[in-house]
């Protein structure tokens, strides 16, 4: 890679030492007015930034993440001066830079300059890209060796793209190479800052890997400091020293990147990185621990009173909606704005009450991060001992429940047993006295039948001798009637 040709002319401070405070803003606040009516009068307004400080040394990079609305992208161009600040201070190596004109922006437009996030929209369709690149040393009034022309294919070729291109239109080229444009033109002047509002999240991920390796490439050759806006937060650990997380116009924690990633202090920023998917094949099907946060972000017209995050945090308490937690080195390299932070002590321990909503939020929480936030949270923790012990009571309950169903069905079976048991012997009993019924019926037959048949005999023996006497009869009187026989 070819570094580009230092340009001539001042400039207007010199260069910072590596680990130096290049940037430093001081509660700098932005409000966009709400007007109404017929003559426009104020009725609100929209709290885009909400009284930020932080700095940017020399040679780091700064990732700043957080959910859309927050105020990311406002922020890096109010320290650009590209949105005139409504309060707080922004100072460029020592310098106050807040409030200065156009007339005074202009010679330090060669320090400090901006990569915007839509490359479709940041680069004008009716200039060829020579002429896009060169505008800045025509601004400037630079005339870089070799001429400009000479100068814009070098910074073509720093950027991976062809210097025959330098006659082409932007429509010509993809989204990667068109953000490629906009990284040269702002390299064009050597700035010491480049503030990048998201370079990367219009483009694919084969284009994103190749313009983040080239912002860090730059980065080490040129020596060059980042202010990086963005939604990944695996690119903003690639690419990052240090990380800020931005939440409703305010900065929640701003920590290395290490101790951010390894132990997030913030209850908001613990959700954050639980979204983060882990590449690892083997915890396929594995639990997901992701927490989930209640509801959504709060309107930054009227934010919510005390700490912004209360409204969706499960370990929120009463000086949570009261006092507005400052942000606050609680550990070397991290700094955090939170009254009751994770693995770190409590900072209000005399709250031991959670809040409604904190209770609901909490529902959402797996159980293990729960144990984790009991661990430095008196409220949390009496809030798990309270629901464990409607557990076991609950438990218990369905327990002795169970006991006494199992119990009244034990003796609803041997009710039913015994009537089953009585019923038999009742069947039993009626079986017998039937059969002995059937018994006695029997003989009755038989002993009608055996006088019947007795009877029968008596009357044939009757005839018989009837028809006997009869017959013994007739033959007496024939006997008699027969004359007697003559002697001889």
């Amino acid at each position: 890679m070819t570094i580009p040709a230092q340009t001539s002319g001042t400039t207007l401070t010199k260069d910072a030492a590596p680990g130096e405070t290049l940037l430093k803003v001081t509660g700098l606040q932005k409000h966009f007015p709400i007007k109404k009516g017929l003559l426009q009068r104020q009725v609100g307004a929209v709290r885009a930034v909400d009284g930020i400080d932080f700095e940017v040394r020399a040679g780091e990079t700064l990732g700043v993440v957080g959910e859309s609305g927050c105020g990311k992208s406002t922020m890096g161009r109010l320290i650009t001066r590209l949105l005139e600040p409504t309060a707080g201070k922004v100072e460029f190596q020592g310098k106050d830079i807040t409030h200065l004109g156009v007339g005074g922006m202009r010679p330090l437009r060669r320090d400090v300059q901006m990569i915007f996030q839509d490359p479709y929209s940041s680069l004008n369709p009716r200039h060829t890209i020579g002429t896009i690149v060169s505008a800045p040393f025509k601004l400037q009034g630079v005339q870089p060796e070799g001429g400009v022309k000479k100068e814009v294919q070098r910074l073509l070729s720093v950027v991976g793209l062809n210097p025959e291109h330098y006659n082409r239109y932007p429509h010509e080229f993809s989204g990667g190479q068109r953000q490629r444009i906009g990284i040269a033109r702002a390299l064009a002047l050597n700035p010491k800052l480049v503030v990048a509002d998201e370079p990367v999240s219009a483009l694919d991920v084969s284009i994103q890997a190749q313009v983040v390796n080239l912002l860090d490439d730059l980065q080490q050759e040129l020596g060059l400091t980042y202010v990086i806006i963005a939604h990944d937060l695996s690119v903003v650990r690639h690419v990052s020293d240090r990380i800020a997380v931005m939440y409703l116009g305010k900065i929640m924690e701003l920590a290395d990147r290490d101790l951010l990633y390894k132990s997030p202090m913030h209850p908001y920023t613990k959700a954050l990185m639980s979204a983060v998917p882990i590449p690892d094949p083997a915890r396929r099907g594995a639990k997901s621990e992701r927490i989930l946060l209640k509801g959504d972000v709060p309107s930054p017209i009227a934010p919510p009173s005390g700490c912004r995050f209360h409204t969706r945090c499960w370990k929120a308490t009463q000086i949570c909606t009261t006092t507005e937690p400052p942000l606050k080195e609680l550990r070397p390299g991290q700094q955090v704005a939170c009254h009751h932070p994770e693995n770190f002590e409590d900072q209000a321990p005399q709250d031991v009450v959670l809040l409604t909503a904190a209770k609901e939020a909490a529902e959402l929480v797996s159980e293990d991060a729960l144990a984790e936030s009991a661990a430095t949270s008196a409220a949390v923790a009496a809030e798990v001992e309270a629901t464990e012990a409607a557990a076991t009571e609950t438990s218990k309950t369905a327990e002795t429940s169970k006991t006494a169903e199992t119990s009244k069905t034990a003796e609803t079976s041997k009710t039913a047993e015994a009537s089953k048991t009585e019923t038999s012997k009742t069947e039993t009993s009626k079986t017998e006295a039937s059969k002995t019924e059937a018994s006695e019926t029997a003989e009755a037959t038989e002993a009608a039948a055996t006088e019947e048949s007795e009877t029968a005999e008596a009357a044939e023996t009757e005839a018989a001798e009837t028809e006997a006497a009869e017959t013994e009869a007739a033959e007496t009187e024939a006997a008699a009637e027969e004359p007697p026989a003559k002697e001889k």
